[in-house]
């Protein structure tokens, strides 16, 4: 039986009122990707950045860096930006008039990132995108390792969509489900979505007096699906809509979603202070999910023979090293799904490789610091890394 609106509201535990608490998912995440949309961005009227309220932004990631946490930012803001200084008129725009407006945008808002973050003793780096790069696997780790360097050396990535050159068939055409892709493209905790609305109502509040504001979502149902309303706004593509079905890309991957009020300053600083959110949460860590969906939805592509050093470490919870590969079976590239098989023929479990068969079957055997020289550049370590890694444990 379906659950009403009020089962909802029940079953999340508090009102519909702003709390007083933040959920300790908040607390405990320790990667975060934050989207912004262009309505929060760029006054409606002017087309000038709100540059107020981004410092504010900036000061909140400023303090989760310093905590320690990973932050990463999906930013549109590039084409609103860009129409106004184009002097492009309202209403939508033709394809090649978005391109052209976010050319010019783009300038700005990655120079507006680079200042505030370099204010803050940060440095901004810009990541563009398109559908292609999250759906393609070797564009999808190509884009993923980048990231992951980039976090690691302490730099805030700034993603947008890449409009400038995607078309009509590759475009996301909204940065919440681009948003819901890069957090489960880097194994984010939480992915909070900045919006104009404090989260999921059980109908449209703006048309409807009697909605109710619903704090905590543990399952995407239809019924949750029939709450979401349409796209408002010229600045913005997206909906109640596409957050909700960039949630299901979220927990899918492991990872718990927040949509909340951008429309203040400090928002995320909002979020740890208690302020009326929707959560929505995974039913698994984005480790967990990862690995559950290598072992069952990846069609292995070739096979790894280790020998019995190798298959201590792993089941140690290592990372698979050339040097513990004894046969390579398959044509398979950088990125897909592989087997991996004890000396004596069991399968050990499977994982994606970091190599494609050919740079693989000269490296097998060898240790990691004889790579570069093999391969007459600077490659990984790892074979498998023990992340993208899935094995039976009995």
């Amino acid at each position: 039986m379906t659950a009403t609106p009020d089962k909802y509201l029940q079953a999340a535990g508090t009102s519909a009122n702003p709390g007083t608490q933040a959920r300790p998912e908040w607390a405990r995440s320790k990667r975060i990707v934050v989207k912004i949309g262009s309505a929060l961005l760029t006054d409606r009227t002017t087309g000038q950045l709100k540059s107020e309220w981004l410092s504010s932004l900036m000061d909140d990631v400023s303090a989760l860096a310093c905590a320690g946490k990973d932050v990463v930012l999906v930013s549109s803001g590039a084409i609103a930006l860009g129409r106004h200084r184009l002097a492009l008129p309202k209403g939508p725009l033709q394809l090649e008039q978005s391109q052209a407006a976010a050319a010019v945008g783009q300038i700005s808002l990655a120079h507006a990132y680079q200042e505030l973050a370099k204010a803050r003793g940060l440095i901004a780096a810009q990541i563009l995108l398109t559908l292609g790069d999250t759906e393609e696997r070797r564009r999808y780790l190509n884009a993923r390792h980048t990231i992951e360097m980039l976090l690691a050396l302490k730099a805030i990535p700034v993603v947008n969509e890449n409009d400038t050159v995607a078309t009509s068939e590759i475009r996301y055409g909204d940065n919440d489900r681009l948003s819901a892709r890069v957090a489960s493209m880097v194994s984010a905790d939480t992915l909070v979505l900045l919006s104009d609305i404090d989260g999921l109502y059980t109908a449209p509040p703006a048309s409807n007096p009697d909605a109710r504001h619903i704090p905590l979502v543990t399952e995407i149902t239809p019924e949750i699906e029939a709450m979401a309303g349409e796209a408002g706004t010229e600045l913005s593509k997206g909906g109640m809509k596409t957050k909700v079905e960039a949630g299901k890309i979220a927990l899918a991957a492991g990872t718990n979603m927040v949509i909340t009020t951008g429309k203040v300053m400090n928002p995320l600083r909002a979020i740890a202070e208690g302020a009326a959110v929707t959560w929505f949460l995974a039913k698994s860590d984005p480790v967990t999910a990862k690995k559950r969906w290598i072992a069952g939805q990846l069609e292995p592509a070739g096979q790894i023979v280790i020998d019995a050093g190798a298959e201590k470490a792993l089941l140690s919870g290592k990372s698979l090293l050339p040097a513990g590969v004894v046969r390579i079976d398959g044509d398979f590239e950088r990125g897909d799904a592989v087997l991996i098989r004890g000396s004596d023929g069991r399968e050990l479990g499977r994982g994606l490789i970091a190599y494609g068969h050919v740079d693989a079957r000269l490296i097998m055997g060898k240790r990691s610091g004889a790579i570069a020289a093999i391969l007459g550049h600077e490659g990984r370590d790892t074979l498998i890394h023990r992340d993208d890694m899935a094995l039976n444990r009995k």
